[in-house]
């Protein structure tokens, strides 16, 4: 057996609170990560999985912040670091969406909110997190993009714009914190099963089904266990990656 081995390492899972943030920062902890769980406006949730995680054993956290808001990082950074230790991992999972309409619709403010919630999330928690990575000469950056940066469909346009543009963000910074050992890389969902979808019985998509190569839309479980993987030791040679999880809907070419 190959485990997955994230003992002794700190995690922050930005987004915590959310339908895949929470199977996020459960897995990690499975794992054996110490978990900061960020929300932003859902404490309830938020200390329900903190419950959750302190039953594995795991040390764990809830902390929040307005991840557009670099004081804000920075702060969450503090407390972090106070009650958990720095951050050996960090997940950059927390997004805004707004009603998908066709770009001459779509109102200008919809662009930016989703330029502050793709792009500037990643670089300010960069700048919180990285630095001490750099240090030990050890960590991982691990975003959470979408399959939609690549299919570019209609309606999508500020969404897209956010995700491609945070694309840009990390391979840069990939190839500028390469050298200290530290990976940073996205992991790409689909149109995945979360608990919601499990609670309204709406885990079907036939339509969606027909274009994806595996016929079913995958579970919010499958993005952790990539997530998960990028994490770990057996991920160490790995970076700049943008890895689609999404049945084969989307493949990068070469």
């Amino acid at each position: 057996m190959l485990p997955i081995d994230l003992s002794k390492r700190v995690c922050v899972v930005t987004g915590g609170s959310g339908e895949l943030g929470r199977v996020i920062a459960r897995t990690l902890a499975r794992a054996g990560a110490d978990i900061a769980i960020h929300y932003h406006k859902n404490e309830e949730r938020a200390r329900e999985l903190l419950g959750a995680v302190q039953k594995m054993g795991r040390q764990a956290m809830v902390v929040q912040a307005d991840v557009t808001d670099l004081e804000q990082v920075l702060r969450m950074r503090d407390q972090i670091k106070m009650h958990l230790g720095s951050a050996d991992i960090i997940v950059n999972n927390a997004v805004t969406q707004y009603k998908w309409v066709g770009v001459l619709d779509q109102p200008a403010s919809d662009y930016e909110s989703q330029f502050r919630s793709c792009v500037l999330h990643n670089v300010y928690m960069a700048k919180a997190f990285v630095p001490e990575m750099v240090e030990k000469r050890h960590g991982r950056v691990i975003a959470i993009n979408t399959e939609c940066a690549m299919q570019n469909f209609a309606t999508q346009s500020a969404y897209v714009s956010g995700k491609r543009g945070m694309d840009g963000v990390l391979r840069v910074l990939a190839k500028e914190v390469g050298e200290h050992q530290v990976t940073v890389n996205q992991v790409a969902p689909g149109w995945m099963v979360s608990d919601r979808d499990r609670a309204n019985g709406t885990e079907v998509g036939e339509a969606y089904e027909r274009s994806v190569p595996l016929r079913r839309r995958g579970t919010d479980q499958d993005v952790a266990n990539a997530v998960a993987f990028l994490a770990s030791d057996m991920a160490g040679y790995i970076t700049g990656a943008y890895l689609p999880v999404c049945g084969g809907n989307v493949m990068p070419g070469i």
